[in-house]
């Protein structure tokens, strides 16, 4: 499903090349919960963002279901996240001024998703995540468990091939963090592949294969 060969990043001047990733070569496959670990700057967001297509790779090769992504235009690789791929963050990203409802209807907003259709889908996922009554509050007036609880659910409403957590479970207290880790279980046991950057060794066994980053290598 995907296939990253050779990937590196680095920033450079006139003089040196900074890496941040070098020599990345490993595949995932579909259904797989792959937990990618590291200490503070061993390249793991970067990593994820390159998977995610928020950024762009300084050299390799990136195939997302055989669509070689290193060769796309900017506007391919937008349609191609925006289709199928999910996103959670540790700092939730939800925009502040939207509310609940709102900010589960953004992403479908973004891939024109009809009216009635995107009624229908967020209700699903209010239901789902027994959130209903929250849907007309802002971000700020949920709890830190909660914010991430509409991260998630924001996430999956595109029905995505794969959801990318960064830290998901950062800001939590370790009941909360535990909860939103059994809830990515359960829609990787459903099909839905995740990949997760994390530095927690519990939450790292949730997944089937844990991959280790070192000052941008892949340790083996």
């Amino acid at each position: 499903m995907i296939k990253l060969i050779e990937i590196e990043k680095y920033y450079s001047n006139k003089f040196i090349k900074t890496f941040v990733l070098r020599d990345i070569n490993f595949i995932i496959d579909q259904g797989e919960f792959i937990s990618i670990m590291g200490p503070s700057g061993s390249g793991k967001s970067t990593l994820l963002h390159i998977i995610g297509m928020l950024d762009d790779m300084s050299s390799g090769e990136y195939y997302f279901n055989e669509e070689p992504v290193h060769k796309l235009k900017e506007k391919d690789r937008t349609r191609l996240h925006q289709q199928n791929i999910g996103f959670v963050f540790q700092q939730y990203h939800l925009i502040d001024d939207l509310t609940v409802y709102e900010n589960l209807e953004t992403p479908l907003l973004y891939k024109k998703v009809k009216g009635s259709e995107r009624k229908s889908l967020v209700a699903e996922v209010l239901d789902r995540f027994n959130i209903v009554a929250k849907k007309d509050l802002f971000p700020n007036q949920l709890s830190g468990g909660q914010q991430q609880l509409v991260a998630v659910a924001r996430a999956l409403i595109i029905n995505p091939k794969v959801i990318l957590a960064d830290e998901p479970t950062g800001n939590l207290n370790s009941k909360q963090g535990f909860e939103i880790m059994d809830m990515l279980k359960e829609l990787n046991d459903q099909g839905v592949t995740i990949i997760q950057v994390t530095h927690d060794e519990k939450k790292a066994e949730y997944g089937n294969r844990i991959v280790n980053l070192m000052d941008g290598w892949i340790e083996n």
